[in-house]
């Protein structure tokens, strides 16, 4: 009877535990979604809204790892159990990041919104769009022990690497034909690399979400497809926009 209850608790323990991690990850999702749809609208109010909301995010991080420490110190978890318990703590920690990028793009938008309107609206809202989906999934994913949607995360980053790849040669475009939009298309460029990030991080916790349910990392390298970090524009480019 008494290993019964204990292993009753232990189940009621991971319980709370996704619980948790559900909330956070869907607080993150919509900050995420508000700080993309403050900026394609300009809206300073929602990214304020936004920045002061990300208060929320940490404080789940904390009683996740409160609760972690718990269920470690007085259930002693073991194989299976320990790998849901540290994967957990790493996917909150994930989370938290992804928190702090919605943050940071509408601290960008706050200032984008001092200067004339400026860059391709349409190929950052695709971005988000792209990777608000990627978190969607993946949080399903996690909480349905499901290794293939998790999987699914990992190869559409591919298509977030080439929009950001795409954007980051349209707003280099944009500041030489108008050098008096480097500023705003700076700041856009900054929250490209923004968006990127927050796909490789979905892409990351999908990772974990493999490690949890299969107990390995996956074997085949995900696919990439940034070449921003490459990309040049010259004067030839630049006339035949």
């Amino acid at each position: 009877m008494v290993t019964e209850h204990i292993v009753t608790k232990f189940d009621e323990d991971l319980n709370q535990l996704d619980n948790l991690i559900a909330e956070m990850g869907g607080h993150a999702e919509r900050q995420f979604a508000d700080s993309i749809k403050g900026l394609i609208r300009r809206d300073t109010e929602l990214a304020e809204k936004v920045i002061l909301n990300d208060k929320r995010i940490d404080a789940i991080e904390v009683a996740v790892d409160q609760h972690t420490i718990s269920m470690l110190a007085l259930r002693q978890p073991m194989a299976d159990d320990l790998r849901v318990v540290i994967t957990a703590l790493r996917i909150a920690s994930i989370i938290e990041r992804i928190g702090d990028y919605s943050k940071n793009i509408s601290k960008r938008t706050v200032a984008i919104t001092q200067s004339a309107p400026v860059g391709p609206a349409r190929t950052i809202s695709r971005m988000g769009d792209v990777v608000q989906g990627m978190i969607n999934t993946v949080l399903d994913a996690y909480l349905q022990r499901n290794a293939d949607l998790a999987e699914d995360v990992r190869q559409r980053d591919e298509e977030v690497d080439a929009l950001h790849t795409s954007l980051f040669r349209e707003l280099l475009t944009y500041m030489m034909e108008d050098p008096r939009s480097i500023s705003a298309c700076t700041h856009l460029l900054f929250v490209a690399k923004n968006i990127e990030r927050i796909g490789d991080h979905a892409t990351n916790i999908a990772e974990n979400v493999y490690f949890l349910v299969h107990g390995k990392m996956p074997d085949e390298t995900r696919p990439k497809d940034d070449q921003s970090s490459y990309t040049m524009i010259d004067d030839s480019d630049k006339n035949n926009n």
